[in-house]
Formats: structure tokens, C-alpha cells, sequence
């Protein structure tokens, strides 16, 4: 990876900014591109780097931003439109109708953040939920407490608890647990009512924070609080949508629906293109192209 790739890739996981690392794993001549050149593709479709012309580039952002909802990498092989090549298992095969050289193999793979959990807290529970939910994958902070958190665990002994907690809820993070005795969380409801949350905020918290499997150590209690973040989790998690697309009404190819894809207003409506030339193509001769009527 060339080094300004790798200090890009450095600052976007420090952002916790999703993004698609696209390396070229072959190229067959004639192409601009030799095995190694990378890139990167946010999420707003812009693409940094270089993985090829703008007709390859308008597959792999599409392609990226599907793996970026999928979660899942990809061996995207990009060929001229009539190469009759088969797709392999674990590999997509695009055939791309302004490729003007040979084909193109290009690994996406996508660089999700860890999931977040936000802990208030200095005890041995806390300390345990740190330990035992940054080896099952997630990011576990014992410092701050941030809207974009998939969980907050409040486990505080009574200390700064209702401020975290309000936050929490307010902020609609999906999960929210107060450590706490049924009687003493019971009495953390009532003063957190009184205090403007509503009922339906409160549905979001748990307390008694964990599943009810008769832990008893910090260590098994964090096991239990995990679990309850785990369900709430993959609840959560719908089969993601395919990343909007369209056709270019000028080569009829696919391409993604995004900010950096070239574009035209037309009729009220959006016309996106693979590139420049089609959309310049378009802009002289609207009338040409049956997919621009109606």
C-alpha cells in the first residue's frame, strides 16, 4: 500500500469513518493499472488513490459501497462487455461496456468501526464489561460517552449516574443498563421520569443491567451485560438494502446513486452517467436516449 494510502487508512479508523480498501490483485494489458495500485471509497462514493480508468472506477465504487452495507470483502473481476468469464465463488464478474482494455481483478474490502460501548464507572465490573468486550470485538470506552454508541453501562455504584443515563436516553442509543438492585433501579426510573424522560425512552433501559443467569462475580456479571448487548445487537440488524443504483441511458451500464457519481438534472429528475463523456453525450442530444424519456 502506498504510504499516503496507509496515513489515510490510519486517520479514517481514528475518525471511525467507515471506508473500502480497492486493491488491484491483476491486470491484463492493455490497462493503466498494475497489480498493487490501491484506493480508497468512502461512503459518499468518492474514490481516493487510483484502481483504474473512469470506467473501471465506476464499478468499483458501486461494488464498494454494496461490500460497505454487507460488511463483507469481495473480489471484484471487471471485464469487456462480451467476455464470457464465469464468476467464481467469492467473486462478482461486471462487464463493462466503455472497458476499453483487458480485464481487471480488484479486492474490496470494507473497514467497518468496531461497535462502541460507552461505561461510566470505576469498579471491577466496569473493568471486566472493558476487558471481556474488547476480545469479543467491540470498542469499549471508560472515559467518554458519545451519541453514536451502540450501548452505554452504567456501572457507577450511584456515582454520575442519572446525567449518563438522561444522555443515554436521549440521545437514543440503543441500549442503555444501569448496574444496579431492582429496588435501587426502580428508584433511578422515578427520579429519571421527573426529570423529563419519557416512557418510551425508559423502555430502553435495563436494569437490573444482564441476562439472568445467575451471575454472581464482575466477571460474570460483564458476561451477562455483553449477551444483553449482543441480542440487542443482531435485533437491530436488517438484510442490508443493495446501494441505490442506476443505468447510464448513454453505455446502459450500472452505476452507483452517490455524490461523486457525474450527474444532470433532467426533466425534474436525476440522470446519472459511468463518466464525463456520456454525460456530455446526454447534454447534447437528450432526445437521443430513450431511458432519459418521459
Amino acid at each position: 500500500m502506498q504510504p499516503e494510502i496507509a496515513r489515510r487508512v490510519d486517520a479514517l479508523v481514528s475518525e471511525r469513518t467507515p471506508f473500502v480498501i480497492a486493491t488491484v490483485v491483476r491486470a491484463q494489458r492493455p490497462t493503466s493499472v498494475r497489480p498493487g495500485d490501491s484506493g480508497l471509497v468512502l461512503g459518499d462514493g468518492t474514490i481516493e488513490g487510483f484502481v483504474g480508468g473512469a470506467c473501471a472506477e465506476t464499478s468499483v465504487r458501486l461494488q464498494a459501497l454494496r461490500a460497505l452495507e454487507t460488511g463483507e470483502a469481495l473480489l471484484l473481476r471487471i471485464v469487456p462487455e462480451g467476455d464470457e468469464s464465469a464468476a467464481d465463488e467469492g467473486a462478482m464478474v461486471v462487464r463493462n461496456p466503455c472497458l476499453s482494455g483487458g480485464a481487471l481483478e480488484i479486492f474490496l474490502e470494507p473497514r467497518l468501526p468496531a461497535p462502541r460501548i460507552g461505561v461510566v464507572g470505576q469498579t471491577p465490573i466496569a473493568h471486566a464489561l472493558a476487558s471481556i468486550g474488547e476480545r469479543a470485538g467491540y470498542e469499549v470506552d471508560l472515559s467518554s460517552v458519545t451519541p453514536d454508541d451502540l450501548a452505554l453501562v452504567v456501572a457507577s455504584h450511584g456515582r454520575d449516574e442519572e446525567d449518563a443515563l438522561v444522555a443515554a436516553l436521549t440521545a437514543a442509543v440503543p441500549y442503555v443498563g444501569l448496574v444496579a438492585s431492582r429496588k435501587r433501579g426502580a428508584a433511578v426510573v422515578d427520579d429519571l421520569r421527573a426529570r423529563g424522560v419519557t416512557d418510551d425512552q425508559l423502555k430502553r433501559l435495563h436494569t437490573p443491567a444482564g441476562l439472568d443467569i445467575g451471575a454472581a462475580s464482575a466477571e460474570e456479571i460483564a458476561i451477562s451485560i455483553l449477551a444483553e448487548i449482543v441480542t440487542i445487537r443482531h435485533a437491530r440488524v436488517s438484510v442490508p438494502e443493495a446501494a441505490l443504483s442506476a443505468v447510464d441511458p448513454v453505455c446502459n451500464m450500472t452505476v452507483a446513486v452517490s455524490a461523486a457519481t457525474p450527474t444532470l438534472q433532467h426533466r425534474g429528475r436525476s440522470v446519472y452517467f459511468c463518466g464525463d463523456g456520456c454525460r456530455k453525450a446526454f447534454q447534447d442530444d437528450p432526445s437521443r436516449y430513450a431511458a432519459a424519456r418521459g
